[in-house]
C-alpha cells in the first residue's frame, strides 16, 4: 500500500514533481459532492407501497402470499409511511442503504456500493413529523463506500472504505469524514478527513470528545478526538466489525473471536467467545438490551450473551420468508429494540420482528417489505429500516397513546379471526391493537384503538361502524375501499387513512367527532348527492 505523509486534512492543491514528472493532486472535498437540486430532495421521498403491512407469520407459500383467511388477527398493526429511494449519480448507480443514525428530529443513513467500486453517499431526512418525512440533505462520495454514519453536535462522522492506492492523501483504506451538518444541511466547506489501518472502516460511535472507529480485517478500534480527529488512542485485532459502550467498558466485536470488552485504555479485560462464521467483510453489529450484549451472528440469528460473565442465554432465529431468497442471502446484520419488540435485519430473509415477553422470547414473523435488509433502527412509535437498493424504510407502528388507552379500558379487548364479521342482528364493541384481514359490518361495531386492515372494508345499508384511535384501510400498491352503504354511520374520532376510495352511497353519514380528527384518502371520496358528512377534521389530501 502507498504510504503518504498526511501534512493536513484539508489541503487545496499539491504540486509534487519526481524526475521530470509532474503530478496535481486534488482537494478530498472534489470527492464529496453536496446535492442542491431541490427537486431531486423531493421526489426521493417515495409513497408508493406506503400503507398496511403484512406480518409473514411462517415459511408456507400461502402465508407468504397473504391468502390465508379466517386466522387469529395478529398484533403489530404497522404501516409503511414512507421510503427514501437510494441516491444515484454518473457511475454510482447501484448504491445500497448501509446504515441509520437517529438524533433529535433528523435521521441519517449512509450507502455503499457493493463489489469493487467505491461509491457512497449519505442523506439526512427530517422525522420531526414522521409521518410526512423531507430529505433535507444529500451528499456524494465519488471515490468511497460509506458504511456508517454517527451524528453528534453539529457534525456528521462517516466513515467507510477506498483504494488508496487512487489517491494522493489516503495513508490507508479506512476513512473518516467529519462534515458539518447545519439543519439537516451538509455543509461541506466544513469538511476534514483522517485515515486508520484496516480493510474498511465499518462502525463509528461517539461519546463525550472522543470518536470511537472499527476498521474490520487486520484493523483497529481508533479513538479519536472527535474536534481534530487526530488519534488518541488505538489497539489492533484481527477482525472488527462493531463497537458499543457499556457502562465504562468498550465492547468490540472481532469476527475472529466473536466480543472482546476493553478498558479505557482499549485493553483487553476480558472475552465473550462465540463459534459463529461472520464471513468476510458481511456488516455484523453489537447492539445492548439491559445488561446483556445481543450479537448479529449470520446464519445463527441474533445471540444474547451476558456481558459480566460472557455466559450465553439463547439465539433469537431468523424466520425465513423463502420467495427467492438464496440461502447465503438470509444473515442477521444488525439488531434494534422498542420496548417489548425485538427487531432483526435479516439481509435477503426480511425484517423480523420478535418480542419479550417477561424474559420469554417469541418469533411474531418478517415484516412485508422489499429488498436486503442491511441495518434496522427504532425510536418512540416508530422504525427505520435501511433495505439495500429500497434505501431506507420509515414504519409506523402504531401503538395505543396513553390516553387512547385509558378512553378503551373499558371495552374487551378483541382475540378473534382477522376476518371480522358483525352480522347485522349484532352490536359488539372491542378495544385493541390488530392486524384484519377484512371487515364487514351489517350491525353495530365500535372499535377502540388501533386497527388496519389489509383488504376491503364495508359497512353495510342501515349499519353503525364506530372507531376511536387510528385506523387504516389498504396500501398504495394494492388499493382497496371503504365503503359506507345507504343509510349507514361510520363514525371517526382519530385518525382514519384509507389507500383506495371512500364510498359515500345514498344518506350514508361519516361523522368526526372532537376537534382533533384526520383523514387522509388516497383515492376519492365518492359521495352520493344524500350523503352527510359531520363535524370538524383535517382533510390531509383536500378530497372532500
Amino acid at each position: 500500500m502507498k504510504r503518504i505523509l498526511l501534512y493536513s486534512l484539508l489541503i487545496s492543491l499539491f504540486i509534487f514533481s519526481c524526475s521530470d514528472s509532474t503530478t496535481i493532486f486534488e482537494e478530498e472535498s472534489t470527492n464529496f459532492d453536496n446535492e442542491i437540486d431541490a427537486s431531486v430532495l423531493t421526489n426521493s421521498i417515495v409513497y408508493d407501497k406506503s400503507g398496511v403491512m403484512e406480518i409473514y407469520e411462517d415459511a408456507r407459500e400461502g402465508a407468504i402470499q397473504g391468502r390465508f383467511v379466517n386466522e387469529q388477527a395478529g398484533d403489530y398493526p404497522l404501516s409503511l409511511v414512507a421510503q427514501v429511494s437510494p441516491p444515484s449519480f454518473r457511475g454510482g448507480e447501484n448504491l445500497t442503504a448501509t446504515d441509520v443514525h437517529l438524533d433529535g428530529d433528523f435521521a441519517y443513513i449512509s450507502y455503499n456500493t457493493p463489489g469493487a467500486d467505491y461509491k457512497g453517499a449519505v442523506d439526512v431526512v427530517n422525522i420531526s413529523d414522521p409521518a410526512s418525512p423531507r430529505l433535507t440533505g444529500r451528499a456524494y462520495s465519488y471515490d468511497k463506500d460509506l458504511n456508517a454514519i454517527h451524528y453528534d453536535n453539529g457534525y456528521g462522522y462517516i466513515v467507510g472504505g477506498m483504494d488508496a492506492e487512487k489517491s494522493a492523501l489516503a495513508t490507508a483504506n479506512s476513512v473518516i469524514i467529519k462534515v458539518a451538518i447545519n439543519n439537516g444541511r451538509f455543509n461541506t466547506s466544513d469538511l476534514a478527513y483522517n485515515y486508520q489501518e484496516g480493510f474498511n472502516a465499518n462502525d463509528a460511535l461517539v461519546s463525550g470528545n472522543s470518536l470511537f472507529v472499527t476498521s474490520g480485517k487486520d484493523g483497529y478500534v481508533t479513538e479519536f478526538d472527535k474536534n481534530s480527529l487526530e488519534i488518541i488512542n488505538e489497539a489492533p485485532f484481527e477482525d472488527l466489525r462493531s463497537v458499543v459502550i457499556k457502562d465504562g467498558k468498550y465492547l468490540v466485536l472481532d469476527a475472529s473471536i466473536g466480543v472482546r470488552i476493553l478498558n479505557a485504555q482499549l485493553e483487553e479485560t476480558s472475552q465473550i467467545q462465540i463459534d459463529s462464521d461472520f464471513r468476510v467483510a458481511d456488516k455484523r453489529t453489537l447492539d445492548l438490551m439491559g445488561d446483556k450484549v445481543v450479537v448479529s451472528e449470520g446464519e445463527n440469528g441474533a445471540g444474547i450473551y451476558d456481558i459480566a460473565t460472557g455466559t450465553f442465554q439463547e439465539y433469537i432465529p431468523i424466520t425465513v420468508n423463502p420467495a427467492n431468497v438464496a440461502e447465503s442471502d438470509i444473515v442477521t446484520n444488525a439488531t434494534a429494540f422498542n420496548e417489548g419488540a425485538i427487531l432483526m435485519a435479516n439481509g435477503g430473509g426480511g425484517l423480523c420482528l420478535s418480542e419479550d415477553n417477561n424474559g420469554t422470547l417469541s418469533t411474531v414473523g418478517v415484516i412485508e417489505l422489499d429488498g436486503s435488509i442491511n441495518y434496522v433502527a427504532s425510536r418512540g412509535d416508530y422504525i427505520f429500516a435501511a433495505s439495500g437498493r429500497e434505501g431506507l424504510q420509515i414504519i409506523k407502528m402504531n401503538k395505543p397513546s396513553e390516553d387512547l388507552a385509558a378512553k378503551c379500558s373499558g371495552t374487551p379487548t378483541y382475540s378473534g379471526s382477522n376476518t371480522l364479521n358483525v352480522t347485522a342482528s349484532q352490536t359488539l364493541a372491542y378495544s385493541g391493537s390488530k392486524r384484519f384481514r377484512t371487515i364487514d359490518v351489517a350491525g353495530e361495531l365500535l372499535l377502540c384503538g388501533t386497527w388496519t386492515v389489509n383488504l376491503e372494508v364495508d359497512v353495510f345499508d342501515n349499519a353503525l361502524f364506530e372507531m376511536r384511535g387510528t385506523f387504516i384501510v389498504a396500501r398504495n400498491n394494492r388499493r382497496r375501499n371503504l365503503t359506507v352503504g345507504e343509510n349507514a354511520t361510520l363514525r371517526i374520532e382519530g385518525n382514519l387513512t384509507v389507500y383506495g376510495d371512500l364510498i359515500l352511497e345514498d344518506n350514508a353519514t361519516i361523522e368526526f367527532v372532537g376537534e382533533n380528527s384526520r383523514v387522509n384518502i388516497f383515492g376519492d371520496v365518492d359521495s352520493a348527492a344524500s350523503a352527510n358528512v359531520l363535524g370538524s377534521f383535517d382533510d390531509i389530501q383536500d378530497k372532500f
